[in-house]
């Protein structure tokens, strides 16, 4: 156990930063067993703060050789240490601090702040990585010009980067390297990098609307090389659709993207060099999958984006980091609606809000986009922060309209360039612009938990109205017992018979200038609203949260034959899935039932039949019937049963996919042999849609185990020739009891073990594998010579995606599944905290499950916290899940 309980930092003790540093110069000598770090800050007491306080600098693992002040060397009794703060006392108003540490990169296994991978030196800032580089005021509100130099043996390390421009790059005498690189833009100093190493880069350029020549580089290792050109054309295309959606242009000369092994997250927005996981940036068709090409594309875009909305105008404190992530997950999944099919797009969206965050906004880590309080910043950057406050952003959006809202974010980033600011300013820069009140919507980002939305109908055909009722509530959540009304945007429309329907809301007056009068958005903002609508020729049907316009739960007693009419007639694509997803919900229910009385499980006629139109229906969106035909999620269930039996869904959800299959195999055999193409491989929307459809099918047809089904699943792996069919064929064969799956596997293997990232992908292929014995085979694969704990995309691959993915054998019932990963966890938690309480998450649901399972898994949580050097970021979560 802890000998001492960590602090919790508090949103309302915020206070200003007592000093500022205007500028900051840094020299790296890089060593092979040592990095010696020199600063010289440029500090001066900030009027905003309390006067007389004293300089209190953060520092974490560092050795510190000497510190001076005006070029006076300071002796230890002129600074006291405890724990991660130097204090000094009776500094100047106005004064050069020179500091000199000495840290061990190569001895980095947390990868934060300065550490190696595969041989190369590299940075990770964020959130308070820097205090490991050097002692500073590591805190997002103080920015700051930098200037580095860094020395490195030029053998070894012939390219060395870092923010900013190059302004001088030459070789010493002594055969090492020596560059200087400057950043005019000042900056906190999460936003640092520093690269250094033996790397290949791809060039290219862009030019901006007002005509400057901006160069663009992505470095990455050699045998790497050919991977980059998507991620060059993603780059462009990213920069274009900011300059035309937001008016944002690049500002600086030069734009650096490194490619990184070993990298705890998807990516790093550094001023003018991101840092990128290599599963985020390489992408060729016979090592990436589609998926894998729309990651690249997704998250290229997002680090751009973070030149404005993170860099440019950047979070006070780490509360608002929502200010910055949930703002720029809006922005690059507007871009790649744009750049696919926005339907699509949106229900990949909400199917991870409504499994992931959902979850968590349930469980015993919920919490505000814009946190109260914390211990460990690392544990805050949760689906809540990105996703629900993309969604947040959104429904401001939705509120204003695209012109408005446009006219917002242009204030936003000319009244706040080039500071650190709150979620407030941003609210207020769109109030400003568009004169909407947001007063009561502020308390989006102030309450946790996910709002319900109760809604009923009525309809009097003599008077030839419909009303709608909507209730709110959000239920409590720790800390949060009671919860004040939202402002909820609730897109909707009525279907008839033919179509929708045209609206006239009782007390509103049509807009003329509205081409569409068949669609509305209900300003929903008190316990209990009324909506009327007049003028009906028929009984209509409610489409309501069309596009998802709002991060609730929806209530709302359909009929079978409504859903269906849902199903075949909503113009709005989203509506129409979650229809059909309602659908599959009461044919899992029924599948429930009937396994428990000891029958067979059989789908509805009218289901069959929906399910076969839509395969039918060729002009529709191929990907649009993908999804349309996958069922909801093991985890999406968990989110609706109370217990969850695991085992119970997932033999129900199983049960129907197979009946399903049979009912429909004709069909779905045709839609396979229709989709089959001989054409160049291309990440396209076109082509991506038709293998999604293709693949689809394919699972559909080898659910009925025929011979016919397994031979095509083994002559698409055996002659695809990309990635995306090939690794969808190898999971249908590993998933089924065909013999030739070890074959697949051990070819897979041959073929691409000289590919870390498809490796990745072989690993979590066989961890996701839903047949008994998966648990032995994952802590068997955790010997094989391509795993390495120590790197975060292999630890995510095999365990991350066996605890977090795989749930009927994650939830075996003798609970060795739990044992397995509480055992991970203490083991990472010694080396890499971060990745060690990320892979928890999977435990802190234990609440939500049958009373046995609950046992168990409160076993494993309490053996965690009894070791007795836990983490901060372990023991947070740890600690606040048993509390629950």
């Amino acid at each position: 156990m802890r000998d001492a309980q960590p602090s919790t930092i508090y949103l309302k003790d915020y206070q200003p930063p007592a000093f500022l540093i205007d500028k900051t110069e840094l020299r790296f000598d890089l060593q092979e067993s040592e990095t010696l770090v020199q600063s010289r800050l440029h500090l001066r007491r900030n009027p905003a703060a309390v006067s007389g306080t004293a300089l209190v600098l953060h520092g974490c693992e560092l050795e510190l050789l000497s510190l001076a002040i005006d070029g006076t060397a300071l002796s230890p009794s002129d600074w006291q240490q405890n724990g991660e703060q130097l204090s000094l006392n009776n500094v100047p108003d106005d004064f050069v601090l020179e500091c000199e540490t000495r840290i061990f990169p190569q001895n980095n296994t947390s990868l934060e702040g300065l550490y190696k991978s595969s041989g190369m030196f590299c940075t990770q800032c964020e959130a308070e990585g820097f205090r490991k580089i050097s002692y500073y005021l590591d805190r997002p509100d103080v920015m700051s010009v930098f200037t580095v130099e860094i020395i490195a043996e030029k053998s070894l390390y012939p390219v060395l980067l870092s923010n900013g421009n190059l302004q001088s790059l030459e070789t010493l005498a002594d055969g090492r390297q020596r560059a200087v690189w400057h950043d005019p833009f000042p900056k906190p100093a999460y936003l640092f990098a520093l690269v250094a190493g033996d790397l290949a880069c791809v060039n290219d350029s862009f030019t901006t609307r007002s005509g400057r020549k901006v160069d663009l580089n992505i470095y990455v290792e050699e045998k790497d090389r050919d991977k980059c050109d998507h991620a060059m054309t993603s780059l462009k295309k990213s920069m274009r659709w900011d300059e035309e959606v937001y008016g944002r242009e690049y500002d600086l000369d030069i734009f650096n993207i490194v490619a990184v092994d070993d990298f705890n997250m998807g990516a790093m927005e550094n001023k003018s060099l991101n840092i990128f996981n290599t599963s985020c940036v390489l992408a060729k068709p016979e090592t990436t999958t589609d998926m894998g090409f729309q990651r690249v594309e997704g998250v290229v875009a997002h680090e751009y984006f973070h030149n404005w909305s993170g860099n440019r105008v950047t979070c006070r404190d780490w509360f608002q980091l929502s200010l910055k992530e949930g703002f720029t997950v809006f922005r690059d999944s507007e871009f790649s609606a744009d750049m696919g099919s926005p339907t699509v797009k949106r229900v990949e969206d909400v199917s991870l809000l409504r499994t992931a965050q959902f979850a968590e906004d349930a469980g015993p880590m919920a919490h505000p986009i814009r946190p109260d309080s914390f211990i460990e910043i690392s544990n805050f950057y949760t689906v809540t922060i990105y996703e629900k406050g993309a969604e947040v952003v959104r429904m401001i959006h939705t509120l204003l309209g695209p012109e408005r809202f446009r006219q917002g974010s242009d204030l936003y980033f000319d009244r706040h360039d080039g500071q650190a600011v709150t979620c407030e300013d941003f609210v207020k820069a769109m109030e400003d612009a568009s004169g909407v009140d947001l007063g009561q919507f502020r308390n989006w980002y102030s309450q946790a938990g996910t709002p319900e939305l109760n809604v009923t109908g009525r309809y009097d055909a003599d008077a030839g109205s419909y009303t709608l009722t909507v209730k709110q509530s959000c239920p409590a959540t720790p800390g949060q017992s009671e919860k004040a009304p939202y402002h909820i945007p609730l897109a909707m429309a009525l279907i008839g018979e033919a179509g929708a329907l045209r609206l006239n809301l009782a007390g509103v007056e049509a807009d003329p200038e509205t081409a569409d009068n068949t669609q509305c958005v209900l300003d929903v903002r008190a316990p209990e609203q009324e909506f009327v609508f007049t003028d009906l020729p028929e009984e209509p049907v409610p489409s309501l949260l069309r596009g998802f316009s709002a991060p609730v739960k929806l209530h709302f007693s359909y009929s079978r034959e409504q859903l269906l009419r849902l199903m075949r007639n909503d113009s709005d694509g989203f509506s129409r899935w979650d229809a059909g997803q309602q659908l599959a919900l009461m044919e899992i229910d029924a599948a429930v039932e009937a396994l428990k009385a000891g029958k067979a499980v059989v789908a509805d006629d009218d289901f069959i039949e929906a399910c076969r139109a839509v395969l039918a229906d060729e002009s529709l969106d191929q990907a649009m019937v993908a999804l349309m035909m996958q069922l909801p999620s093991e985890a999406y269930l968990a989110e609706l049963y109370r217990p969850v039996d695991v085992h119970a869904l997932h033999d129900a959800r199983d049960a129907l996919r197979k009946a399903i299959a049979v009912a429909l195999s004709d069909t779905f055999w045709a839609v396979y042999q229709r989709c089959q193409s001989d054409e160049d491989y291309e990440p396209s929307a076109g082509q991506i849609a038709r293998r999604s459809l293709k693949n689809c099918a394919l699972s559909y047809v080898v659910c009925t185990g025929s011979d016919q089904a397994i031979a095509a699943a083994v002559s698409q792996f055996e002659q695809s020739r990309n990635m995306t069919d090939r690794l969808a064929a190898l999971s249908q064969l590993v998933n089924s009891d065909n013999s030739y799956k070890a074959q697949a596997l051990q070819r897979f293997y041959q073929d691409w073990q000289h590919e870390p990232l498809v490796i990745n992908q072989w690993f979590q292929v066989q961890a996701m594998c839903q047949l008994p014995g998966t648990l032995e085979k994952v802590q068997s694969l955790m010997g094989h010579p391509a795993f390495d704990i120590r790197n975060p995309n292999k630890v995510r691959a095999l365990i991350g995606a066996f605890c977090g993915q795989n749930t009927v054998n994650f939830h075996r019932k003798d609970g060795a599944g739990y044992g397995f990963l509480a055992d991970q966890v203490i083991s990472l938690n010694r080396s890499n905290p971060q990745i060690a309480s990320r892979l928890l998450v999977p435990l802190t649901k234990w609440a939500k499950y049958l009373p046995t399972v609950q046992e168990r898994m409160r076993e494993q949580l309490q053996r965690i916290m009894a070791e007795p050097d836990l983490s901060n970021d372990v023991y947070e979560v740890v600690s606040k899940s048993l509390a629950e």
